[in-house]
């Protein structure tokens, strides 16, 4: 005989415990399934260039070459020591760097936004209804957004500003932080200048919008910028000491090189500048009229500061817009959720702007991985061999990069890439090249034929990628009749992506 027990309706205190639940839980799953999201990403995008040649760089160093002389790298010693712990971490458990490196980053992007969303959490700097859907926004922006520029300079520094624009908020509105938050706003603020001193136009730019806000510069003297000068010093203190190198080798050469760049009018044919210009306009649109808040404010600053440093620069380089997309989408985002219009226009803007908002994110995405995929290299140079001895003839770091990790081999140069051969060969190719510039440019690149030659003779490389893909490197190299002798030693294997495979030849 069954029993049937009817337990009759749900008490309405349960429904409400578990409409209570679901509200405090799903933004907390949606901040979950992002972090995984992302997490899953880095196993399919193509690892980034640059932070491939950072850590070959930091584990050199480790190993006791010097920085700067048997190590040549263009940025300030930070570039390489952000790498450092990853690279301790990954030789003490045994496994790739990489893996480390990006745990790491996802480690500090949770932490920021914790202390971020700390010191705002009893602030009026942010309306209620704005605080989870910004930080679900900023988590995406911080996670999925930089696809390929993931770990790059330009990403960490964007994650350490983080306590600082939250304090500089809470300044704003005359509230008065606490001592904690002062000391990680300083510290982050300190560390992000550090990777490029012209890092610190965007934080001036919100520094004005503050004192704007104020009616008083007195902002300036805040306790945190004078822990971050104090972290920024010290930091000099440690080049001078520890990397003197960098100003006696690498500082007249970022004088007279690096210095070089695209024409405004390339610049502005570059996909992130519509993109960018669509975000920072939407957000102002969005508002329609009304005053922006200090947050609105603080983040359309940190973008139109970022991107001045992006036309400075003059390269035209992903990595190097993903801090101007960064904050303009973030402005637009909390733009829009300031908005307490429920009319059905007001609904329609939203709507709108959603839609926009959601374009230019792919769009962004779409940017920040365009880049040289070299991965069908990749299986052509693992054929022939374990633990290949590696050296590139290309102006093109992506040739060499990440393949030489990928496929476990040895890095056969002290440089990245043909650094000065590459911008030589394109000034060259311009209308009319100032005659001192090319007249330096034909000294720094007699001492980079030098030292590739020199690395050439001491590391004895195993396989010699030449490309005639981006540039005729192959002509590059027969005008130096040593580079031709030492190319004598190796037979070509084969060709793939344009890029001419030598392997050393059997004695």
């Amino acid at each position: 005989m069954a029993m049937h027990i009817d337990a009759g309706p749900v008490p309405s205190y349960g429904r409400a415990a578990t409409r209570i639940w679901l509200t405090s839980s799903l933004p907390w799953l949606g901040v979950a399934a992002l972090f995984a999201a992302a997490m899953a990403m880095r196993h399919v995008v193509a690892a980034n260039t640059d932070v491939s040649w950072l850590l070959i760089a930091g584990e050199r160093w480790l190993d006791g070459q010097r920085l700067y002389s048997d190590i040549v790298e263009t940025n300030p010693p930070m570039a390489v020591l952000i790498y450092v712990p990853g690279i301790l971490i990954a030789r003490a458990l045994g496994i790739a760097a990489e893996i480390v490196v990006d745990g790491l980053i996802f480690a500090a992007i949770a932490v920021s936004l914790a202390i971020t969303a700390r010191i705002l959490k009893n602030s009026s700097a942010l309306a209620a209804g704005q605080r989870w859907p910004l930080a679900l926004l900023a988590v995406t922006v911080l996670t999925i957004l930089p696809v390929q520029v993931f770990g790059q300079r330009e990403h960490i520094a964007v994650i350490e500003l983080f306590p600082a624009l939250g304090v500089l908020a809470l300044r704003i509105r005359r509230e008065t932080p606490p001592a904690w938050a002062i000391a990680m706003a300083g510290l982050g603020l300190g560390l992000a200048v550090s990777f490029k001193p012209h890092f610190v136009i965007p934080v001036l730019c919100c520094l004005g919008v503050a004192a704007l806000h104020l009616k008083s510069w007195r902002i300036i003297f805040a306790a945190e910028h004078f822990i971050a000068a104090a972290v920024i010093a010290g930091y000099g203190v440690c080049i001078v000491v520890f990397f003197p190198e960098y100003l006696a080798v690498m500082a007249p050469l970022l004088r007279d090189v690096y210095t070089i760049g695209l024409p405004l009018a390339r610049m502005l044919e570059k996909p992130a500048v519509p993109v960018w210009g669509i975000a920072l306009i939407g957000a102002m649109l969005v508002k329609r009229g009304k005053a922006f808040d200090s947050a609105d404010a603080l983040l359309i600053a940190a973008s139109l500061g970022f991107g001045l440093i992006y036309f400075l620069q003059r390269k035209g380089w992903p990595y190097h817009s993903y801090p101007m997309m960064a904050f303009a989408l973030l402005a637009f985002g909390c733009a829009m959720m300031s908005s307490h219009d429920r009319t059905a226009l007001g609904r329609g803007w939203f709507a709108g702007a959603s839609a926009v908002l959601a374009a230019l994110f792919v769009l962004s995405m779409v940017w920040f991985n365009h880049s040289l995929d070299a991965r069908p290299l990749q299986a052509a140079v693992a054929r022939l061999g374990p633990h290949p001895i590696i050296l590139a003839i290309s102006g093109n770091a992506g040739i060499a990069h990440p393949l030489t990790r990928a496929v476990g081999g040895i890095w056969a140069s002290r440089e990245q890439e043909l650094l000065v051969a590459s911008y030589d060969r394109y000034l060259r190719g311009t209308e009319s090249p100032d005659q001192q510039t090319l007249a330096n440019l034909d000294r720094y690149a007699a001492r980079e034929r030098e030292w590739l030659i020199a690395d050439f003779r001491k590391y004895r490389p195993t396989v010699v990628l030449v490309d005639n893909f981006t540039d005729d490197w192959t002509g590059w190299a027969h005008a130096s009749p040593e580079l031709v002798d030492l190319l004598n030693g190796y037979r070509l294997s084969e060709t793939v992506m344009g890029v001419d495979i030598y392997v050393k030849r059997a004695d």
